[in-house]
């Protein structure tokens, strides 16, 4: 395929796989369980953090993740008690337990009461073509309170060379807004162009074999030689390319 006809099969495989459908067997549907915004982005953070492993999985313990949060988790984590997190530890899900689930409700509250929320720190540190500087002075804002070092290891820092995949499609949900009403877009101050594509094993196969995507790991290198491609298609809303790397991989053979 040349350019021109890569560009219309992509954004055709877009059109099939970026719709309400997507949500059902997505992690993005728990995040759609609520209505208020502080909810929507708590609820997404967590469910992105655990966002890697069996899909049924995922989706199972990010729904007891809300349970645990008595299914208002702004309101949990501004007025929780030391008394409220014991339950948490019996929370796990692969290498992510309940010592880690505590320090991340201590620290969304750090972040909401002293930080103007998780949005706050993206709007502070984003830069015009690219929010993964601001990954990383999210993950140095998110352990500045006491912590286990093992903690670390669930917030990707792309200036390390991480992909960060999962915080990409977290900032995906959150930034872009599409209308049919996968991705929420209630962060109006980012922009689409600023993201970058949650790169993981699905995308990344698909965009090399579509000549996307040279690089053989997927590393922070290989986000940004995918971004500059994607943002070369459509310079204002590149990750909607998500849909169709991401749903070819999982459901079709190149």
């Amino acid at each position: 395929m040349n350019k021109k006809e890569l560009k219309s099969y992509l954004d055709f495989k877009v059109e099939q796989y970026n719709t309400l459908h997507f949500i059902e067997a997505d992690p993005i549907q728990i995040p759609h369980q609520f209505g208020k915004k502080q909810d929507i982005e708590i609820a997404g953070f967590l469910t992105a953090t655990i966002a890697w492993g069996n899909r049924k999985s995922i989706l199972k313990n990010a729904d007891k993740m809300m349970e645990f949060l008595e299914r208002s988790p702004y309101d949990f984590i501004l007025n929780h008690s030391p008394a409220d997190l014991e339950p948490l530890n019996a929370f796990v899900h692969r290498t992510f337990n309940g010592m880690d689930f505590q320090y991340f409700i201590t620290a969304l509250k750090n972040i909401y009461l002293n930080h103007g929320g998780i949005e706050g720190i993206f709007n502070k540190y984003a830069e015009d073509t690219s929010l993964q500087p601001a990954i990383h002075h999210f993950k140095q804002t998110f352990f500045e309170l006491p912590h286990a070092r093992r903690t670390e290891k669930h917030v990707s820092d792309p200036l390390k060379n991480s992909a960060a995949k999962r915080l990409n499609m977290y900032l995906r949900w959150m930034v872009r807004k599409d209308a049919s009403g996968v991705d929420f877009g209630i962060w109006e101050d980012l922009k689409p162009h600023q993201l970058s594509c949650p790169l993981d094993v699905h995308s990344g196969n698909v965009a090399r074999k579509l000549k996307l995507l040279k690089r053989k790991s997927n590393d922070a290198k290989a986000l940004t030689e995918l971004d500059n491609s994607l943002r070369k298609m459509d310079p204002v809303d590149p990750v909607k390319y998500d849909f169709a790397l991401f749903g070819i991989g999982v459901n079709e053979d190149l």
